[in-house]
C-alpha cells in the first residue's frame, strides 16, 4: 500500500497523497479564525452565534467576538447506526422532532429502533439544557440573523435538526457555517438554510477529525465555562 501511515487515504497518479486528504486546520481556534473572515457580512449585526455542542462552542464563542453577536447553544443529538455510533442515521432536536436520513434502513435502523434511539438522546438532551443553561431560556432568535456552526459536516443529520428548530423559531435569516463539509452534505443541508457557508468541501471525505492537526474532544464543564464567560 503506497503512501504508509495514511490508511486508505487517496493517492493521485504519481503515487502522491491526494491534497484534499489530511489537515485543513491547525485546530478548532484557527477553523473558527478562518470561518469569522468569511463571515464577515454580518459584523456588526449582532447576529447570534448557535453551536451544536459541544465541539462547535469554542467555535461559536470566536465567531460571537470577532463578528459582535451573542452566543448560545442548539441541542440536537445524532442518531447513530444500529452498532455504528460514529454513522448518523438521524438527529432528534429539543422538542422531539426527528429527521431520518435516506439511508437509515439500508443501514439497519429500523423504525422501532430510531423511536428508542430518539428518547435516548432526547434525555441527554434534557440533562445538557439543564447543565448548560440553568434558569434560563434559548436565546430568542426571532427576527435576528443566525449562524449555526459546527466543527464540520459529516452527514449534515444533527445540522439539519438544528437548522430545522431554529427556523420555527423566526429568525430573519439562518445561516450554517462550518469550516469543512462532505460535498453531498452541503447539498443535502442547503434547503433548511438561507445560506450555507463551508470553507472546504472535499470529494475524499471520511470523518471531520481527518481535516484538523488537532481535534481533542470537548468537555461538559469546558461547554459550561464558555457559555458562563462574559462576552
Amino acid at each position: 500500500m503506497a503512501g504508509e501511515g495514511h490508511g486508505n487515504a487517496p493517492m493521485s497518479d504519481n503515487g502522491e497523497l491526494d491534497k484534499d486528504w489530511g489537515p485543513h486546520f491547525r485546530d478548532r481556534t484557527d477553523a473558527a479564525e478562518r470561518l469569522a473572515e468569511a463571515l464577515a457580512t454580518w459584523r456588526g449585526g449582532r447576529p447570534l452565534v448557535c453551536a451544536i455542542p459541544r465541539g462547535a462552542v469554542p467555535m461559536a464563542r470566536i465567531l460571537a467576538q470577532r463578528l459582535g453577536g451573542d452566543v448560545d447553544v442548539v441541542l440536537v443529538r445524532k442518531l447513530h447506526a444500529p452498532g455504528q455510533p460514529e454513522f448518523a442515521v438521524g438527529a432528534v432536536d429539543e422538542t422531539g422532532w426527528v429527521y431520518v436520513t435516506g439511508h437509515a434502513a439500508a443501514a439497519g435502523a429500523s423504525q422501532a429502533y430510531l423511536d428508542e434511539q430518539a428518547a435516548a438522546e432526547l434525555a441527554t438532551i434534557r440533562r445538557r439544557r439543564a447543565l448548560y443553561t440553568p434558569g434560563r431560556a434559548p436565546l430568542d432568535p426571532a427576527g435576528r440573523v443566525v449562524i449555526v456552526v459546527d466543527d464540520g459536516l459529516a452527514t449534515g443529520a444533527t445540522m439539519i435538526a438544528a437548522l430545522h428548530a431554529l427556523r420555527a423559531r423566526n429568525p430573519a435569516r439562518l445561516v450554517c457555517a462550518v469550516p469543512v463539509a462532505a460535498p453531498d452534505s452541503v447539498e443535502r443541508v442547503r434547503p433548511y438554510a438561507d445560506d450555507v457557508v463551508a470553507l472546504a468541501t472535499p470529494a475524499w471525505f471520511s470523518a471531520v477529525s481527518q481535516f484538523y492537526a488537532s481535534f481533542p474532544q470537548v468537555s461538559d464543564e469546558e461547554v459550561v465555562a464558555l457559555l458562563r464567560a462574559p462576552a
